[in-house]
């Protein structure tokens, strides 16, 4: 920053003295700091179109097997998940099904925290006073901000739509497949623009904003549940997400809620530069909220510090795992009567086993240590963020250790993890209507704790070596890994080289017995990297974002 606010001042001097003065200099700084941010989210979303229609195509290869699961996609369950499932009957509607909701969902989330760290999280850094003070205009960065996320979201649609046209989708589906889920990125990118506005710190932002987002996608749940003969609700309506589901890719192929979605960004992110120019540079809408008096006693030790640091993304991360749970469980028999064992794509999807409840079950509970390891690599990157924005110094100003201050952040992300792992398991053994007992998927779901543990010990590793690029590089491992354990064999990766992942070195239970070699040899490795980028963080010096 120190580098770039000159050349700021230097360009922006010269222009108009009105607020939005610099805007085209903001959009280019904006671009040039998030720039493979941007690449990831794009290119990762729209690409999972390819990914996941050609697994369909070899899934349903007939008229009769989309009947099939049409029959079988029309339940609550799937309903409440992925959204109605009006067109399960042909290809196009089962992408739609297996992904649209997903990517609905991704995208909103890389709104919602590219927004964030743009305004707020500037703001709250002190950096927005900065830029001001080269002769920015007041609102010039914030509408770049928007503008260039905004710019993210059409470019993913984009992508989707000629991705799909490529693959031989109708035209016309295709556009409206890509404008329906841009149209919801662009509804987020409004909505964590008046987030911004009403919280004083980036942590309140991003959490209003994925608050926002759960009910949103909680009112378009209720309203697909209760929906009759997959026409569409008055509540639905209620939530962007509903007006980009309500456009109804290779069925209706609507374009009016595109337009809604649009205008109703376009109506926050306006509101949101008004609130902007009325509030106090620093300070929310919303009050910061008084704390008591004096700390309680669990605030006093170093692990009730990050317990409550994390507990909002603990007690979210946990609700999820209980809904995808519930879910998993209650439609794991219906699935038997769709897939085909002697099919490639449901060889890959079951796990290699011919047992084809056995491979759900164990398909299932990998994908619930998924979830688990998501969130410990949420929870632990959050001592990174207090490192790279100051406030670790303070913490460790007085008798406490390092060391004992980063375990405190590692007992939190191992037993979060560890809970989640068992909820999740169990969970969808009790929901599968006898398919499975609780315990035994809570076990096999336990499995995975090692693999997570490994997950944390590479960040950690990460963290002590190359801390600025620790959280980046620590995702890419876990997508990799995520990647490799579900479709490998589709990659036409040996079963050695799937094994040489985290996820993939877990035996796949119930369908696979229980092996204790490989979760001796994951938990050796956690351990060993761990213990190295514990002991490198200890003697390095403290470094900024």
């Amino acid at each position: 920053m120190s580098i770039a606010a000159p050349h700021l001042h230097a360009a922006a001097a010269g222009s108009s003295a009105g607020t939005l003065a610099g805007f085209g200099l903001s959009v280019r700084f904006i671009l040039r700091r998030n720039w493979l941010r941007l690449l990831i989210w794009a290119l990762a979303l729209a690409f999972m179109i390819p990914i996941v229609y050609s697994s369909q195509q070899e899934a349903f290869p007939t008229q009769a097997a989309r009947d099939a699961y049409a029959n079988v996609a029309n339940t609550p369950a799937i309903a409440a998940m992925t959204g109605l499932p009006y067109a399960a009957g042909s290809l196009g509607g089962i992408l739609v099904i297996k992904i649209w909701m997903t990517l609905a969902v991704a995208l909103g989330f890389a709104a919602i925290f590219l927004v964030t760290r743009n305004g707020r999280a500037d703001e709250e850094a002190g950096r927005t006073e900065l830029l001001r003070g080269s002769a920015l205009g007041r609102h010039a960065f914030s509408l770049a901000n928007y503008t260039v996320v905004g710019g993210l979201s059409t470019v993913t649609g984009l992508l989707i739509t000629l991705l799909a046209l490529s693959d031989n989708l109708p035209a016309a589906g295709s556009w409206v497949l890509g404008g329906s889920i841009a149209g919801v990125g662009l509804a987020f990118v409004g909505i964590s623009a008046l987030c911004g506005q009403l919280s004083s710190t980036s942590r309140g932002a991003n959490s209003l904003g994925v608050a926002v987002l759960a009910v949103f996608y909680l009112i378009r749940a209720v309203a697909d549940v209760n929906a009759p003969d997959t026409k569409v609700t008055a509540l639905s309506w209620f939530s962007p997400i509903g007006w980009g589901q309500n456009m109804r890719p290779f069925s209706q192929d609507m374009w009016w809620p595109f337009l809604a979605l649009v205008v109703f960004a376009a109506a926050c992110c306006a509101l949101a530069l008004r609130v902007e120019s009325r509030r106090d540079l620093g300070l929310g809408l919303l009050p910061d909220r008084r704390g008591p008096g004096n700390a309680t006693a669990l605030l006093a030790s170093p692990i009730g510090l990050a317990l409550r640091l994390q507990r909002a993304t603990l007690v979210s991360w946990l609700l999820g795992s209980v809904v995808a749970g519930l879910f998993f469980g209650s439609v794991a028999k219906a699935m038997t009567s769709v897939l085909d064992p002697s099919n490639p794509y449901a060889q890959a999807f079951l796990g290699g086993t011919q047992n084809m409840l056995n491979g759900i079950m164990g398909t299932f509970v990998l994908f619930n240590a998924m979830l688990a390891g998501a969130f410990a690599l949420q929870s632990l990157s959050g001592a990174r963020a207090e490192e790279s924005e100051g406030r670790l110094e303070s913490q460790l100003a007085g008798s406490l250790a390092r060391t004992r201050w980063l375990a405190a952040h590692i007992a939190v992300a191992a037993a979060g993890s560890a809970v989640m792992l068992l909820i999740g398991g169990w969970l969808t053994g009790i929901s599968s209507n006898g398919a499975a007992t609780g315990s035994a998927l809570a076990g096999a779901s336990f499995a995975y704790w090692p693999a997570v543990l490994l997950m944390m010990g590479a960040l950690l590793f990460l963290h002590g070596f190359l801390p600025r690029l620790s959280v980046s590089l620590s995702w890419a491992v876990y997508g990799v890994s995520v990647l490799v354990a579900t479709f490998g064999p589709l990659f036409s990766l040996s079963e050695g080289a799937i094994k040489m992942t985290p996820f993939g070195a877990v035996p796949r239970m119930p369908a696979e017995s229980l092996a204790m070699l490989p979760l001796a040899v994951l938990t050796l490795l956690a351990v060993v990297l761990g213990a190295l980028g514990i002991w490198r963080f200890r003697n390095r010096d403290l470094t900024a974002a």
